[in-house]
């Protein structure tokens, strides 16, 4: 297949397409293969990353990380900014054109919304979205997308409930947006409180595919229906006011005793981390459970993916 992301920015799903997406998906499996077998390779030995972390990050920063070292490359690994010229007042602007200078893509996570987006602009290299504030996290909606089609590969319809902080949650949203956009049948359901609800701007681009919405703050009367139930966190840094947030961060908590009458093959995932007991303990281990696992790994597969087609030929 023809490279369509080499030298490419990747900062919003809205600009992949399902042919990114059948590329990207093929070369995940390739990806998946090459770490189970021989650990990695050399293909990307003398290109630099730059991993731009403005908002502490765990699992994004750490796969990034490991996807460009299992695929020989070099790191500039930053998580947070502190120690350095960030603290001294250094713009945004003049970081993003003084790491352009080292690296050879930049991997940009920011607390505000849209600033990845503006980083392209003074950026001499590819930038990727590594989670934007409130707006986007595209690179985890792949690899969701991709570890929910591993596991219905020929079904042509999915219902799929998203639940939690969907007003502030940028998995969601993009996760949304990218499912929608498939070609395949997805019955959503935005499950919320209604201070939480799902943006109406999100909502109106899944309503350009014709894909069928329920929004409801009903978690039990959905769980039989669902094929996927997509857990979120409230989050916490988003609110101003902690009084509000304690009294919402345990809205929902999905329990083992509420899958009595969900489907056999459901599954459960979560972006992590979890912070309000939003899943409990006792379904880690539960089969139906795959964002410590399959989840998890997918993640790192897909980073490789996407840093092999942007960086190399």
């Amino acid at each position: 297949m023809n490279n369509t992301l080499l030298g490419k920015d990747l900062v919003s799903v809205d600009n992949l397409t399902q042919s990114d997406l059948k590329l990207i998906f093929a070369k995940t499996i390739e990806m998946q293969e090459l770490a189970q077998t021989k650990g990695g390779d050399r293909r990307l030995a003398g290109k630099i990353m730059a991993a731009l972390f403005f908002e502490p990050s765990t699992r994004t920063f750490s796969s990034f990380i490991t996807a460009m070292q299992r695929l020989g490359g070099g790191i500039i690994p930053l998580n947070g900014m502190t120690n350095t010229s960030i603290e001294k007042g250094e713009s945004f602007e003049h970081t993003v054109r003084v790491f352009s200078v080292y690296a050879d893509c930049l991997i940009i996570r920011h607390p505000l919304k849209g600033l990845p987006l503006q980083a392209c602009q003074y950026s001499k290299v590819p930038v990727v979205n590594a989670g934007d504030g409130t707006g986007e996290h595209p690179t985890q909606a792949i690899f969701d997308t991709f570890t929910i089609f591993q596991r219905f590969p020929t079904q042509k319809e999915l219902v799929i409930s998203l639940v939690g902080d969907l007003k502030n949650g940028r998995t969601v949203h993009s996760l949304a947006k990218l499912l929608a956009k498939t070609g395949i049948l997805i019955h959503f359901n935005f499950i919320s409180p209604k201070i939480l609800e799902m943006p109406e701007d999100i909502v109106r681009s899944v309503s350009l595919y014709n894909q069928h919405i329920s929004v409801t703050d009903n978690l039990a009367k959905k769980i039989a229906e669902s094929d996927v139930i997509y857990m979120t966190r409230v989050q916490k840094e988003r609110f101003k006011n902690l009084i509000e947030y304690n009294l919402i961060k345990n809205y929902y908590q999905l329990s083992k005793k509420m899958l009595a009458k969900s489907k056999k093959d459901v599954l459960i995932m979560h972006p992590l981390p979890i912070a309000a007991g939003e899943i409990s303990a006792d379904l880690d281990n539960d089969p139906r459970s795959i964002y410590l696992t399959d989840q998890l790994q997918n993640g790192l597969y897909v980073r490789m993916a996407l840093l092999d087609l942007i960086l190399r030929k």
